[in-house]
């Protein structure tokens, strides 16, 4: 399962998508990193299919099981890793750096989605869908 981190490079925070080695296989690449300053909202998403948009380019979706990679559609691009019966942190972003939303699910998706939005100091910007659940 993909980790969420939070790192400092020079005078900046970045959020770090870390993926597991075969997530890493199927995406192939091993981390996504968007400035934390690029983040306009996190939220948590119990169904984790709603978080997928769009029509996969890379990567791979198993239906019913999960999905990772990036998934085109009108406003950009999305990168996904997302599993099954597993909440989803949904992050989306302001400009396309080079994805307009992440959708990762991590062994503490409430705890990350509070944190992100400590982070982010305030209470997380305004979110496009309600999570349910």
């Amino acid at each position: 399962m993909a980790q969420l981190d939070v790192e400092r490079w020079a005078d900046a925070r970045t959020l770090v998508v870390r993926l597991s080695w075969r997530e890493t296989l199927i995406a192939r690449r091993r981390a996504v990193r968007v400035p934390l300053s690029e983040v306009r909202a996190a939220g948590l998403e119990h169904d984790w299919w709603r978080a997928l948009r769009g029509t996969p380019v890379t990567g791979r979706c198993r239906p019913g099981r999960f999905c990772v990679g990036e998934r085109e559609h009108p406003l950009g691009r999305d990168f996904v890793a997302v599993r099954a019966g597993a909440p989803a942190v949904v992050v989306d972003l302001r400009h396309p750096v080079p994805f307009v939303r992440l959708a990762v699910s991590v062994p503490d998706a409430a705890g990350a989605v509070a944190t992100l939005r400590r982070l982010l100091g305030r209470d997380g910007g305004a979110y496009g869908f309600v999570a349910s659940g």
